[in-house]
């Protein structure tokens, strides 16, 4: 029987979500966490093309903040992708829907939503009735960056205690809900991988109040660099004193993060540089500009099949490159040798799970589906 053909679209209420839970089976609940972000401001989405079954949550990005409020650049559009997002409980009970608020062209304003008393209880409360009425499962919080410069973003020396508090009032807000629902609100952020966002914030603190932490760890290296190198590599390449994923679990646990509550994140899409003069492919070599690059499934049909590039794997960072000496350009990417390897680190580490930027870089998913078969 077609429960979505009977029940048509989802009324979200918690007795249709129970009812569905009796039909469908529920997940492995030890099965490390596989996190999407999904670009909601790409436009409607088609949620039949989602791969949930690979997935334990899909962070909807993003909501901005205005006037201390939580709100939607384009409410019919978001509205209606998160309804329809909705859907796919039916089918899979335990996937969360998150909604993360902020990103980096849209975190302008939690300096000001996070300054007074006053304007953080606004701002939980509005992130509390978005919650309420999408029946979502929670929020993500992806400030970039608390007391530092972002996209145009206001930033104050304020930012690193108002941070904390913001986020309880929000754990408060959230708790709330909770209580009324049944249903337990999930917290979390999106974590610069940087030892700066480690000195703007106080995660020993900060991580009593969420459920787990989204590590960035990627954008290592990005088109302002006038160094090429690798942008999201597990482990230091040993060329140079460059950031991994692997000290930035080292720093964050330092930092009183448990590891139980670490999400390491993997990139869907590439980086690439023009070259000045490489002597060594390119890797940590002098650039003149950036290349445009494009996500993993473009990568893999239409750059990895072009034989003017050439790929090559570094052994120390644990991470794939790709060299055109032709055009002297270097590109830095994931493929499904280095997501594998971080999957491994994941598991052997007892972190949390693994999340990743963004769902519609990889549409053929060749990276989820790696993702799921090293999870299992």
């Amino acid at each position: 029987m077609d429960m979505r053909k009977i029940i048509g679209y989802i009324n979200a209420s918690v007795l249709l979500i129970l009812c569905t839970s009796i039909i469908f089976p529920n997940r492995d609940t030890k099965r490390k966490f596989v996190i999407a972000y999904a670009a909601g401001y790409r436009g409607p989405m088609q949620v039949d093309s989602f791969h949930a079954d690979m997935l334990t949550h899909i962070n909807y990005a993003f909501a901005d903040i205005r006037d201390n409020l939580v709100y939607f650049h384009s409410e019919n559009v978001d509205s209606t992708n998160l309804v329809n997002l909705q859907k796919l409980k039916l089918k899979y009970p335990d996937l969360k829907i998150i909604l993360s608020v902020g990103g980096w062209s849209w975190s302008g304003n939690f300096s000001d939503a996070a300054l007074t008393e006053d304007s953080r209880k606004t701002f939980a409360k509005s992130a509390a009735d978005m919650v309420k009425q999408f029946n979502l499962d929670g929020i993500d919080i992806d400030w970039e960056y608390p007391g530092q410069k972002g996209e145009g973003n206001k930033f104050r020396p304020e930012d690193k205690e108002n941070f904390t508090l913001m986020l309880k009032e929000l754990r408060t807000a959230l708790d709330s809900v909770t209580a009324t629902s049944g249903k337990h609100q999930i917290l979390s952020i999106a974590a610069g991988a940087d030892t700066p966002f480690l000195s703007h914030t106080s995660m020993k603190e900060v991580q009593t109040l969420l459920d787990y932490v989204n590590l960035m760890t990627y954008d290592f290296k990005d088109e302002g660099d006038p160094v090429a190198g690798h942008h999201t590599n597990l482990f230091s390449s040993g060329l140079t004193n460059d950031n991994s994923a692997d000290q930035a679990v080292k720093n964050f646990e330092a930092a009183g993060v448990p590891r139980s509550k670490l999400v390491l994140g993997a990139a869907f899409y590439g980086r690439g540089w023009k070259l000045k003069s490489p002597q060594r492919k390119g890797l940590y070599e002098d650039a003149t500009g950036n290349v445009n690059v494009g996500g993993f499934t473009y990568i893999k049909d239409s750059i990895l099949s072009n034989d003017t590039y050439s790929r090559y794997w570094d052994n120390h960072a644990k991470a794939p490159y790709l060299f055109n000496s032709k055009e002297k350009i270097f590109i830095t990417y994931e493929d499904e040798k280095s997501i594998s390897e971080k999957c491994n680190y994941v598991k052997k580490n007892q972190l949390a799970g693994l999340m990743f930027w963004e769902y519609y870089e990889d549409p053929k998913c060749y990276l989820l589906k790696t993702i799921h078969q090293q999870m299992k």
